[in-house]
This record gives structure tokens, C-alpha cells and sequence, in this order.
């Protein structure tokens, strides 16, 4: 598939954490629009998509300036008190572009020079271990998530095709805590998956993150609910999957095998 790529100045880089997000100071997107364009991403909804007038993941705008936006910004939120970044909150900082483009790892450079007292890389690609090295300087002030839905590809290729396999995924967490980066699972949003789910995970990663529509899209789940995800769930005959209590039987599965010390429901986990 392929997407309309525009490079772009912009004025700023940092942009203050509300909402969902204001437990941190500041949220960083090295790029607007994201070519996984994953069905259920409330994205969609946003100004900065409906503005676009076009379909979300066909899309991608590169902020050319990034690195010297975020040398400039980060130095001076630093003399104003404690900075905490999320990276990203409506964008994939690893999407496929980011092989070419490298703008999420000139960033990371920036803060390995100029740290942060804590960030969050949010992600659902592999690409993420390419960094090892920078996120390793970055030490207990990073913590990587990685996004894992389901443990069932026939459910990832239903809701997301364009995003990467989820055993790749689950070796990319094996890689990064063997190199000893804060590491995370977040099962964001819940998507139908196995009772094996948590044994899957079990020996590779010991902090988990479930979340959903309800509680993760910020209108608890009506922005999820205008972009017609109800009726895909209904199509596929997975109705009961799609209720705010949907969560809680994963959250089930996951108890049995997790200490509930390492299982963290929505906002929480996301926490610095």
C-alpha cells in the first residue's frame, strides 16, 4: 500500500499532557499519521485526521525538525520542572518509515544527551530494537510498551492487517528485556484472544497493561464507537467481546498466571 508522504516544519514538538495523558508533562509524535492504520484507532477522529481529508494510514507527514525542535524545547521544560514524554500518543514512533526516515531515533539521541526524567515509547513494531543501544543509555528513565492485542493472528489480520505479526512482536519484548529495558505489554485494546494468552507471556515480560475502548479512547469509547468498530465486531459474530466488561475476562486469565503486582488496568499502566 502505498502513502502519501509529506516532509514538514513544525513549531513545536512537546505538546502538553492532558487528558488520558496528564499524568505526564509533555506527549512527543515524531510523525502525524501512521501507516498501520489500524480499524479501531480513535485517531480517526481526530481534527488532526478529519482535517487530512484523507483516509487514515494513507497518510504520513515527517517532521523534518524534529531533533533541533526537541533540543530546544526539552532544555528549556527541564528549567521549569520535571519533564515526562510520552512518544506517541497519535502516531506509531516506529511505523515503516522510520526505517528510511530515522526521525524517532535522532530524538532518542536528543534525550540521551539531554534526559528526561522518564519516557514512555509506545509502539507495536519491532523496529523499537533497533534502538537498544540509545534506550539502554536512556537506563530506568525509559520504559518501552509494546502493544500486543491478541495472541491470535487470525484476530491481528481481522483489526489490524498493516501492523506487524504478533510473534515478532512477542520476540521484540524477549529482546529488550534481555537487554535489560523497563519493558511492558499492553493489551490495548483488548482484542479476542485465547485462554493461552498469559502463558505466552509469562517467561518474557513481568508488567502488563490492559486497557479498552471504554476506558482508553478518552470519551469512554464513544470517539471508538463514530468510526463503526461495533458493527466489524458484530460481523464477526464477536459481539461479547465488545462491552465494557470485556476486559475483565482477560483480566481474569491474566491473574492466574501474573501476581496482580504486574498486571496494571488502563491509565495506570501508561503511568510514569
Amino acid at each position: 500500500m502505498k502513502q502519501n508522504v509529506s516532509y514538514k516544519d513544525s513549531k513545536t514538538i512537546l505538546n502538553k499532557g492532558t487528558g488520558f495523558l496528564s499524568g505526564y508533562s509533555h506527549s512527543l509524535n515524531p510523525y502525524t499519521g501512521c501507516s498501520f492504520g489500524c480499524s479501531y484507532c480513535y485517531v480517526r477522529q481526530m481534527p488532526v485526521s478529519l482535517f487530512h481529508h484523507e483516509e487514515w494510514g494513507d497518510w504520513i507527514d515527517i517532521k523534518k525538525n524534529a531533533a533541533s525542535l526537541l533540543a530546544k524545547e526539552l532544555h528549556k521544560a527541564k528549567t521549569k520542572g520535571k519533564v515526562t514524554i510520552f512518544m506517541s500518543s497519535s502516531t506509531d514512533p516506529y511505523q515503516p518509515i522510520e526505517y528510511r526516515e530515522k526521525i524517532t531515533r535522532s530524538l532518542l539521541e536528543v534525550m540521551v544527551e539531554d534526559s528526561p526524567d522518564f519516557l514512555l515509547v509506545q509502539t507495536r513494531s519491532p523496529l523499537v530494537c533497533r534502538d537498544i543501544d540509545l534506550l539502554q543509555r536512556l537506563h530506568n528513565h525509559v520504559r518501552v510498551s509494546m502493544t500486543i492485542e491478541t495472541d491470535l493472528e487470525t484476530i491481528r489480520k481481522q483489526f489490524t492487517p498493516q501492523a506487524p505479526p504478533i510473534q515478532a512482536r512477542l520476540q521484540a519484548v524477549e529482546k529488550l528485556v534481555a537487554a535489560g529495558i523497563p519493558t511492558q505489554v499492553a493489551i490495548a485494546p483488548v482484542l479476542p484472544s485465547s485462554e493461552c494468552f498469559p502463558y505466552k507471556l509469562q517467561h518474557i515480560v513481568n508488567r502488563i497493561c490492559i486497557d479498552d475502548y471504554f476506558m482508553g479512547d478518552g470519551h469512554a469509547g464513544k470517539r471508538t464507537e463514530k468510526i463503526g468498530i461495533k458493527e466489524k465486531y458484530n460481523e464477526l459474530g464477536l459481539e461479547e467481546w465488545y462491552t465494557p466488561q470485556a476486559y475483565q475476562k482477560v483480566y481474569t486469565r491474566f491473574l492466574e498466571v501474573f501476581p496482580k503486582n504486574q498486571i496494571y488496568i488502563s491509565q495506570s499502566g501508561f503511568e510514569p
